[in-house]
């Protein structure tokens, strides 16, 4: 797609009132984001681990992830991509909204110090490891139709189907299987908004840890993204480790990083404050 001098205009002063209705929501700059975690560093205490399981390539789990405790996702084979969907265990009609996610937070890479939102603008995980920052949280998950267009015809597992198996094993429906998130998916947009692939950002031993801030059923797949430009349909297995995080201290980077997440952190407090009866 060639840009017209028009087009390049109108392209610019779009790009000008963003950054005015950014810097009006956000009112104060937000802290500076950390590095990516080392691959070698933040071990976790063997102590604190709940329990581990691999998800083999194509295939999917389920769990219960308490508030408090925290989720590693490990792509040890440095191929696989794992896609996350997310409800409130007290009240499942609360789900993760990658939207909300991108748009209060006024970006779309997601990295540590990050937070995943819900759709009622709590915060579902706050992201305090990271060592690749190679996520997705556009271009949606593998279905039957993107399978058959990359890899012909064939029994091809994909992530919309896994996630339909997922909501089943948690007491769900069809009906609440959402637009998901991501990991180990280096997806980018380029200057003229075409998606882009960058797999040189996805490495062997890349880990993610997401910490539940409110009592959460969790449901990861592990399957090819659509966007993944290899011909084979060959995705590795990959590591999740439940393990129970530290407590989070008063200047917490996730709860603090932004006016926008002090808000979330806020709706988050009321809704437990509220208890059990009465939340809303």
């Amino acid at each position: 797609m060639i840009l017209t001098e028009q087009d390049k205009a109108e392209v610019e002063a779009n790009r000008r009132r963003y950054e005015q209705h950014k810097a009006m929501g956000q009112q104060q700059a937000s802290k500076a984001l950390p590095p990516p975690t080392p691959r070698d560093g933040a071990p976790i205490s063997v102590d604190a681990i709940i329990h581990r399981e691999v998800i083999p390539g194509g295939w999917y789990t389920v769990t219960k992830l308490n508030r408090g405790e925290a989720l590693r996702i490990v792509n040890a084979s440095g191929k696989a991509c794992v896609s996350i969907q997310a409800w409130n265990a007290d009240d499942p009609s609360e789900r993760l909204n990658h939207a909300d996610t991108i748009k209060v937070q006024w970006a779309a890479s997601l990295r540590k110090g990050r937070v995943i939102l819900s759709d009622m603008g709590r915060v579902l995980f706050s992201i305090i490891q990271d060592s690749g920052a190679a996520h997705d949280t556009l271009a949606g998950c593998s279905n039957a139709a993107t399978n058959a267009a990359r890899y012909g015809a064939g029994s091809f597992r994909n992530t919309r189907e896994n996630f339909v198996l997922a909501a089943g094993k948690l007491g769900l429906d069809r009906r609440d299987v959402h637009p998901c998130i991501a990991f180990f998916a280096p997806v980018s947009v380029d200057a003229q908004g075409r998606f882009e692939w960058q797999g040189e950002r996805r490495n062997p031993d890349d880990f993610v840890d997401l910490r539940a801030e409110l009592d959460l059923l969790v449901a990861l797949s592990n399957c090819p993204h659509p966007l993944d430009p290899s011909p084979d349909y060959a995705p590795g297995q990959v590591e999740i480790v439940r393990y129970q995080a530290p407590e989070p201290a008063d200047d917490d980077l996730c709860r603090t990083v932004s006016l926008e997440a002090k808000r979330a952190f806020e709706n988050n407090a009321f809704w437990l404050a509220a208890g059990s009866a009465g939340r809303v």
